[in-house]
């Protein structure tokens, strides 16, 4: 099984890596301009470990416990771990304590424990947690998944580059259920131009999934976060 499971992970990374390729050329980048994080919610540390072998680099993972977890069993892998989950202010800086990557601070409550676990960690000098702001691209009033308000990312990016152990490295959105995630992804191209004139060392943009990572590279994504076309269905939540 483990042999059919490696054939199976690696013919899939493999197709989603042609499909960054393919989205690079179209929008005339180059194909080594975006950066691929496999999400591995759910999924059991042997993945992780398949993962490693074919060459990924970068692992996300959206619930703290399990991430925690995942990440203390894989510790000797080489891998940068993205934290993309809704962050919980109580657990946040549980989380810097092992994520390379926070790409889900929305709030300023969250920089303090944010900043606290990040200078708490030990490794070689200069070791802290590079963190993206995610921006909400629903129209207001909506109801929506996390993320801040673009008026309210200068505020967001000065607390993060004041705060101890902390990188701000940019910004990351999902595209809004419903909608074109073309037309989703083009606001949210505006919104990193303008946060890139105040900003402008901040140029990561983490953008598009397994069903949209076209659309986000046509628009400007540095990363993308694949779970599902890389590992498959979910397995039902334990």
């Amino acid at each position: 099984m483990t042999g059919r499971r490696a054939d199976e992970v690696a013919a899939n990374l493999d197709a989603v890596r042609g499909r960054i390729r393919a989205a690079c050329a179209e929008a005339g980048r180059p194909e080594d301009d975006v950066a691929l994080v496999v999400v591995t919610k759910f999924f059991p540390a042997s993945d992780v470990r398949l993962l490693a072998d074919l060459g990924v680099t970068d692992v996300g993972e959206n619930r703290h416990q399990e991430a925690q977890a995942k990440a203390a069993e894989c510790a000797d892998l080489r891998l940068r771990w993205h934290f993309i989950g809704g962050l919980q202010s109580n657990k946040a800086a549980a989380v810097a304590s092992y994520a390379d990557v926070v790409e889900s601070l929305d709030r300023p409550k969250l920089v303090g424990p944010l900043s606290r676990g990040a200078h708490a960690r030990t490794g070689p000098p200069g070791t802290g947690v590079d963190v993206l702001l995610q921006v909400s691209l629903d129209p207001p009033g909506a109801a929506h998944r996390s993320g801040a308000d673009p008026a309210d990312l200068d505020e967001l990016a000065r607390l993060v580059a004041g705060a101890d152990a902390l990188r701000l490295r940019g910004l990351m959105a999902v595209a809004p259920l419903g909608e074109d995630p073309a037309t989703a992804f083009a606001r949210l191209a505006a919104v990193r131009a303008d946060f890139l004139r105040e900003h402008p060392d901040a140029t990561v943009l983490s953008a598009g999934m397994s069903g949209d990572l076209e659309a986000a590279i046509a628009h400007g994504a540095t990363h993308v976060r694949v779970g599902s076309a890389v590992l498959g269905p979910r397995p039902a939540v334990q």
